[in-house]
């Protein structure tokens, strides 16, 4: 599925733009704070249902406004280049209320995702676009806490799995539920029978969320399923380790008297973690503790180009690239590698320095 063209109202910095995208290459070129990666966190919306950088949904509409939107058209062709099908994305964000008339407000629901002017939940909506972004932020895949890369492991996966989607959900729901009943098992004294209910239902989905996360991590480390690209520019040398925290009910009970006194559930896929290594003369260091930063970016353009991968291996589609000006931060062999990937791909660029870009070929440029 490929994005024809977006309209933004209200959105960011946007009061009302229509963005017109090629089915290859599109460069969004303009100064720092004009609203390049905007246009990308509009796209990744629209494809996952959240931001990738907002705290608050809200901080994505516009100031003094009540309410914005995004709307997308996609479609998608078959081999022969035939448009298949055509489909419209659009997410509706408010601030809780809306003016209905001089002084007069309505509560209305926060957001709303749509396809095809019908109302959808998270889960039905997620992943019918695809996409992979990469900008310098990715950096703390390798350095920050690892509730980010609990993030990114979700993100990529709920974009291509309907059931992972789903048990992603109700994992964190139930986890909600479990830790309010330790909190009460402590506090008031109630019986731990009433964990039954919630522990299988953790048990049942986490050991799904596991176990796919496992299959993701698995296909990274195998580099017979990467392109002759990556194995060429030897940088198939990086690795990741799975830290997963299993859930089951021998590991409840272990941890039995330490949940209670934490009021927090001390095992499962919400405690999961990865880690990066990179194996030099037979010795594989840590790349959060003795990586330099060239060897982390590398890591990290390592890790996007398997997740593109993947996903065109699992879904048989080619998710679009989103790439927010990481040409400053690649040397000349690294970006020759991006360049060899977005050929044939859909992908979307954002730059201040139209230099970066100046060997692309076919290109649309957008001036912001």
């Amino acid at each position: 599925m490929l994005v024809n063209k977006i309209r933004l109202s209200n959105f960011r910095n946007f009061r009302g733009k229509i963005i017109k995208f090629s089915d290859q290459t599109t460069v969004i070129i303009g100064p720092n704070a004009s609203g390049k990666t905007n246009i990308l966190e509009a796209l990744f919306l629209l494809s996952t249902g959240k931001s990738f950088r907002a705290r608050v949904e809200e901080e994505m509409i516009g100031y003094r406004y009540e309410i914005a939107r995004v709307k997308g058209r996609m479609s998608s062709r078959d081999i022969t280049g035939v448009l298949e099908e055509t489909q419209d994305l659009e997410v509706v964000l408010t601030r809780g209320e809306i003016t209905i008339a001089l002084e007069k407000t309505e509560r209305a629901p926060r957001k709303r995702l749509l396809i095809n002017g019908i109302g959808k939940r998270l889960f039905n909506f997620a992943g019918n676009f695809k996409v992979v972004l990469f900008g310098p932020w990715d950096l703390d895949l390798v350095t920050e806490s690892p509730s980010i890369r609990r993030n990114f492991l979700d993100s990529v996966l709920s974009q291509i799995d309907r059931e992972y989607r789903r048990a992603s959900l109700s994992y964190s729901k139930g986890l909600r539920q479990r830790n309010k009943l330790l909190f009460r098992i402590r506090e008031e004294g109630i019986s731990r029978s009433q964990l039954l209910f919630w522990d299988r239902l953790l048990i049942k989905n986490g050991d799904y969320i596991t176990t796919r996360r496992s299959d993701f991590i698995n296909f990274i480390n195998s580099t017979k399923d990467f392109p002759s690209t990556l194995n060429k520019k030897n940088i198939q040398d990086y690795s990741l380790e799975y830290d997963k925290s299993i859930i089951s009910q021998t590991r409840l009970e272990q941890y039995k008297e330490e949940e209670v006194a934490a009021a927090t559930t001390l095992v499962g896929p919400h405690r999961d973690d990865f880690c990066f290594f990179l194996k030099k003369k037979k010795r594989a260091r840590d790349l959060s503790k003795f990586g330099s930063r060239g060897e982390q970016r590398m890591g990290i353009l390592w890790l996007k180009l398997a997740e593109l991968t993947f996903i065109e291996e699992k879904t048989l589609e080619k998710p679009t690239l989103l790439l927010d000006d990481i040409f400053s931060e690649l040397d000349h062999e690294h970006r020759e590698i991006v360049m060899d990937f977005i050929k044939g791909q859909q992908t979307i660029i954002t730059t201040a320095d139209p230099h970066f870009v100046e060997s692309f070929k076919k290109v649309e440029i957008i001036s912001l």
